[in-house]
């Protein structure tokens, strides 16, 4: 079981144990890392998308991503064997192609009986890949598909996202996912805070904690509206060296409805 002490020591510790499951030509393995990434493409994007934070209405945004899902619209329930449901909502709207994935996987059953194969507490719990070794699985056009960002939506707590090598292997998106379970870290978020991070949006993520540096960097698709108590309690399970619990955490279905 990993918790977050301070942030430095902890970014460090994932960019080595999330990372190291890629291979040398960078072949898909849907890892999540916590990251500053360094690269060119993000560097000249930089100054373009610190100009769009500023138009955010973080508040705002916050609100609607974690309101209850209306009636009429897409819902998933995960049924987690031994653990009880968690319910989501999606954002089609914003996610059109991840939520078309997720959802048509889901209506296949090829989710069934796949594990959570990654968990780090106060992180985030991971799975979707049918192998349960981090490496496999696909999209449900067979190949891998691109990321789908927008600086409304957060990896707040409860954030349904895409797991993906990161930005730099674009397109990388196959059939994982994870969810974030991290509570709000005052030391996170004076890193963020002297990153440059808009106190707008460090004061939403103090609301409703998550994993800030994880902000557009992976596709939010999706939003826990209920359940996160089991998702809590997958997260403290014991694990071995690669994060993965010594038990399974099998999810034997993900049943797809209309919100009533």
């Amino acid at each position: 079981m990993k918790k977050i002490v301070s942030f430095m020591p902890i970014m460090l510790v994932l960019l080595l144990i999330l990372t190291g499951c890629g291979d040398e030509k960078g072949n898909n393995t849907a890892n999540i890392t916590d990251k500053k990434s360094t690269n060119t493409s993000q560097t000249t994007q930089k100054s373009s998308k610190e100009e769009a934070k500023m138009s955010v209405d973080y508040a705002e945004a916050a609100t609607k991503q974690m309101a209850l899902p209306e009636k009429g619209e897409t819902i998933a329930i995960f049924h987690i064997k031994n653990y009880g449901d968690v319910k989501v909502k999606f954002f089609e709207d914003v996610a059109p192609k991840a939520v078309e994935n997720f959802v048509t996987h889901a209506k296949q059953g090829y989710y069934n009986g796949v594990t959570f194969h990654r968990v780090i507490n106060e992180f985030m719990i991971q799975g979707g890949d049918p192998e349960g070794t981090g490496m496999g699985g696909e999209s449900i056009w067979g190949e891998d598909f691109a990321e789908e960002l927008s600086e409304e939506l957060v990896p707040y707590r409860g954030s349904l996202c895409m797991a993906s090598r990161g930005l730099q292997f674009s397109p990388s998106l196959g059939s994982q996912f994870f969810i974030t379970q991290a509570e709000y870290n005052e030391q996170m978020a004076s890193y963020m805070q002297a990153g440059g991070y808009p106190a707008e949006l460090l004061e939403q993520y103090k609301k409703y904690g998550g994993y800030l540096s994880l902000y557009q960097q992976y596709t939010v698709f999706g939003q826990v509206y209920e359940g996160m108590e089991v998702v809590d309690r997958i997260a403290t399970v014991e694990t071995d060296g690669s994060d993965k619990p010594v038990e399974d955490v099998v999810i034997e279905s993900i049943e797809v409805k209309t919100m009533e």
